[in-house]
């Protein structure tokens, strides 16, 4: 059975026992920018105590902002003004795929599947940045943090944390400390 089936076969019974609706804004007024790593599914949340309905959560590969305009700050200001989310928590994890990503390969498995070899140069300023890869989680984690609290849009009284998660035991440890900062 093609995977789409079983998720329809599963999405059927699921929707028959659906229970109560949820608001578009968070119960817990938070926005949680993270990895897209499959080992942080239904396993972050929980370790932080967010249910469904408490927080947005916004991801992409590495907890990464390349552009400071883009698409992940603009969720965090959708977040913010349109929604009510009155903190931000970044959080990276140890073990993190963008940390070990090697771009000469990736880029003969993008050329061998047939991504030609202008679209791979016209990525800006090249395919590395483009991607956002890193080699040390706890950098990544402070620059993208400080991106995010220096931003013009973000206002200065949304704390901005940046947490590290541990994907094998589901530990936070607190990297940088957000606090409301004056006008």
């Amino acid at each position: 059975m093609p995977v789409l089936d079983e998720v329809l076969a599963h999405n059927a019974g699921f929707v028959e026992e659906r229970t109560k609706p949820f608001g578009r804004s968070p119960a817990k007024k938070i926005a949680i920018f993270t990895c897209m790593d499959t080992r942080l599914v239904d396993f972050l949340e929980p370790a932080m105590g967010v249910k469904r309905g408490d927080a947005k959560i916004i991801k992409n590969a590495g907890t990464t902002v390349i552009d400071p305009r883009g698409g992940v700050i603009r969720s965090l200001v959708v977040a913010v003004h349109a929604l009510g989310c009155e903190e931000i928590f970044v959080i990276g994890h140890l073990d993190c795929g963008m940390g070990q990503i090697d771009e000469k390969k990736l880029e003969r498995k993008m050329r061998a599947s047939g991504v030609s070899q202008r679209a791979i140069t016209e990525l800006q300023p090249s395919l590395s940045e483009w991607l956002g890869t890193f080699k040390d989680v706890y950098g990544n984690l402070r620059r993208v943090t400080k991106i995010i609290r220096q931003n013009p849009l973000i206002p200065k009284s949304v704390p901005v944390h940046g947490l590290m998660f541990d994907p094998a035991t589901g530990k936070l440890e607190v990297v940088v400390r957000g606090a409301k900062r004056g006008r």
